[in-house]
């Protein structure tokens, strides 16, 4: 199967430029991997963004009790307790 490219051409600040080159030429690295690289970063941390928000959103509509919270500081403790200090 044959993987396809698309050229896309950008523009940069000269510091960030800079600093891309410094990094890619350390890690021996194309500029194109590098970008790709970045870009690969910046939507998994989108992705990651929107699941955080979401898991927010549900625990303020249906946060622990304090039933939850008090069995979750027993089983801390416990656990704590067995512990070589």
């Amino acid at each position: 199967m044959r993987r396809t490219a698309v050229k896309v051409a950008m523009t940069l600040p000269d510091d960030l430029y800079r600093v891309v080159e410094l990094v890619r030429k350390k890690t021996r690295q194309s500029r194109s991997a590098v970008l790709q690289d970045a870009l690969r970063y910046w939507l998994s941390q989108q992705e990651q963004s929107v699941l955080i928000r979401e898991y927010e959103a549900g625990y303020r509509k249906n946060p622990e009790t304090r039933r939850e919270v008090k069995a979750a500081e027993a089983a801390a403790v416990r656990m704590l307790a067995a512990l070589e200090w």
